[in-house]
């Protein structure tokens, strides 16, 4: 059966656009913030055929992480992580917002960069795009100002992410009679690509993983001999670092660990994590192994600037430049962006939150993206996507079901609206140890490829009947 929604046919990746057809709209959705969750929920309620007004406080107030104007700005890695929709559970993720019209993915997919089997992007033209998008959509406008309190009436989304303002984040707190957790969050160093010595690093992904010669060479390496490696870490224990404020503790989110951190567990951390020498081969030594190797991705189609992968910083900018110049290649690097470290607000959503993803004392305001507990770029676009049907169907006058538990969407918010420990609540990204079980399956290390291929064949079952099931209720 095919559907059309303004003249433009419609099938499973956009179904709930039908049912604009079968209600009357009677309200209008408001979404604050302009960010992954923020633009994927105004994009999925607009299509779906509810006025939508996008709240954005930047430029009028601004944050020290965002640099530009744009919606939808990516202000840490250039990275949706990886694509594997068979063996990896944001890959999965991936192909289910594929396949429900997101605009994040979509946008990602035309303005992709080689990175092996990631999806990485050029991050200007990325954000720049999603703008473009969301301000050509008839039912989409943008106000840009500050909201500084929760709204009593109509129907909203706050989709403020990890940055949100002193202000809502008071009258959070007040509302809900508890404090908003909070851990904080680095970013990485950006770099000059001209200004990299290439007679030491060299060009090559992980394994020489990828399809096209571009993907097997995504990624540039600079090689470290064991002192080299000790006297790096040596400088990066005792470089100076940000200070917190009075009061303030850090409690950082694993996935996204200052490398100062990783290094303080141990001084072997970093080479099995970020530096890890596996898989990685120098043209210009080819017998001898590296002890450790930093890796950088590009950020930008043009080639021009490269991030430092996994290298989240919370040094101060001078000390900063003078211990990231000790890897070798990078000794006379140029910046494009230091690194830095913020706090990232969050709520407690198993306590606050009803399965609608609604604020149980106020359910007329529903929250996305970060501050609900996701971590990462895939996962808020992903509430944000729930959120925007779950609030369109709500003001259609239209039943939806309940997310499937078995899709990567339902496992998510599952554990976030219920699933997991309020006391010890932390912020999770997507994986398979947040689905239920297959039965008949072996476990252990050589099951698993098996058991993450069940995982995705039976999500990907559920999320496609979740999606028909939207498009029966147009009759």
């Amino acid at each position: 059966m095919l559907f059309f929604l303004n003249g433009r046919h419609i099938g499973t990746g956009d179904s709930v656009a039908c049912l604009a057809y079968t209600a009357h709209m009677t309200d209008t959705l408001h979404i604050v913030g302009g960010g992954m969750a923020g633009s994927e929920a105004a994009w999925q309620a607009a299509e779906m055929g509810v006025d939508v007004v996008i709240h954005e406080m930047r430029p009028d107030v601004k944050t020290f992480a965002h640099k530009t104007d744009f919606l939808g700005e990516m202000v840490c890695s250039n990275s949706f992580r990886s694509n594997d929709d068979e063996q990896n559970a944001v890959g999965l993720l991936h192909w289910e917002m594929r396949n429900a019209g997101g605009l994040i993915i979509s946008t990602a997919e035309k303005h992709r960069l080689p990175a092996g089997g990631a999806l990485a992007v050029d991050r200007d033209a990325f954000a720049a795009s999603i703008t473009d998008a969301l301000n050509a959509h008839p039912r989409i406008s943008v106000r840009y100002g500050e909201v500084s309190q929760l709204p009593r009436d109509g129907t909203w989304i706050v989709a403020t992410g990890p940055l949100t303002s002193t202000a809502l984040g008071e009258a959070l707190q007040a509302e809900t009679g508890a404090e908003a957790l909070a851990f904080f969050d680095a970013i990485a160093p950006i770099i000059y690509s001209d200004s990299v010595d290439m007679s030491q690093a060299w060009m090559q992904s992980r394994y020489d993983k990828g399809e096209t010669e571009a993907e097997r060479k995504a990624y540039l390496n600079c090689p470290m001999t064991k002192e080299q490696y000790e006297s790096f870490i040596d400088a990066l224990l005792s470089a100076d670092k940000t200070e917190f404020h009075e009061g303030e503790t850090a409690g950082y989110f694993d996935g996204c660990l200052p490398i100062e951190v990783m290094a303080e567990r141990g001084r072997e951390t970093l080479r099995f994590g970020p530096m890890k020498p596996v898989g990685l081969t120098n043209p210009h030594a080819p017998d001898e192994k590296a002890y450790a190797v930093v890796q950088l991705r590009r950020d930008n189609a043009l080639g021009t600037l490269y991030n430092i992968v996994g290298f989240q910083t919370k040094m101060k900018y001078g000390a900063q430049a003078e211990v990231l110049r000790m890897i070798p290649g990078l000794q006379d690097a140029k910046f494009a962006r230091l690194g830095g470290i913020h706090r990232n607000t969050f709520l407690n959503s198993p306590k606050l939150l009803d399965g609608q993803m609604r604020l149980k004392s106020r359910p007329n305001i529903r929250f996305a993206g970060q501050i609900t507990g996701v971590e990462g770029y895939v996962e808020s676009a992903a509430m944000g996507l729930l959120a925007g049907r779950m609030a369109a169907a709500e003001l259609l006058d239209v039943d939806i079901p309940e997310v499937p538990m078995d899709s990567a969407h339902g496992a998510l918010v599952h554990h976030i609206t219920g699933g997991a420990e309020a006391r010890s609540f932390q912020p999770m990204n997507v994986n398979f140890g947040l689905f239920r079980a297959v039965d008949g399956l072996k476990g252990g290390r050589r099951g698993r490829k098996d058991r993450y291929k069940a995982y995705t064949d039976r999500a990907k079952a559920a999320w496609t009947g979740w999606l028909n099931s939207q498009s029966s209720a147009c009759g």
